[in-house]
């Protein structure tokens, strides 16, 4: 079973991936792939850097993201597959999940942001809309 775990660095992020580790005897054949979406950066950076230089912050800022997951997951023996995107969190999140044929979203709750997303979190709420998958959503 593949199942796509979206990190930013949270709490609530990290509440999803120990959730699958406490779950995972239910799973068969657990694949996990963890996914940092980067948003894009604002103006026109080009002007001052170049694209590969974008792309190693991205990166850099990707694998601080998930280093906390990262760790955790090596620590309990659990392989993953890294990923880091840049664009819409929640539009990014749902064509990985299709694009890597992912069984399912497993993926924690903010609660923060807009009056639409206070329940569950905007992110959260738009993958639901978005996503083919099934969405486990952890608190």
């Amino acid at each position: 079973m593949k199942v796509l775990v979206p990190m930013d660095d949270s709490d609530c992020a990290l509440r999803a991936v120990e959730h699958l580790l406490a779950k995972r005897g239910d799973y068969k054949a657990l694949r996990i792939h963890l996914l940092n979406v980067q948003p894009p950066l604002r103006g026109d950076v080009s002007m001052f850097f170049d694209e590969a230089r974008i792309q190693a912050y991205h990166r850099e800022e990707g694998d601080k993201a998930m280093a906390r997951a990262r760790a955790r997951l090596a620590q309990a023996g659990v392989a993953v597959r890294e990923h880091i995107k840049v664009g819409e969190p929640a539009e990014v999140i749902a064509r990985m999940a299709e694009e890597r044929g992912c069984d399912q979203i497993v993926m924690g709750t903010h609660g923060r942001g807009t009056i639409a997303g206070l329940l569950i979190g905007s992110v959260a709420t738009k993958v639901l809309h978005l996503a083919k998958a099934p969405v486990l959503l952890v608190k």
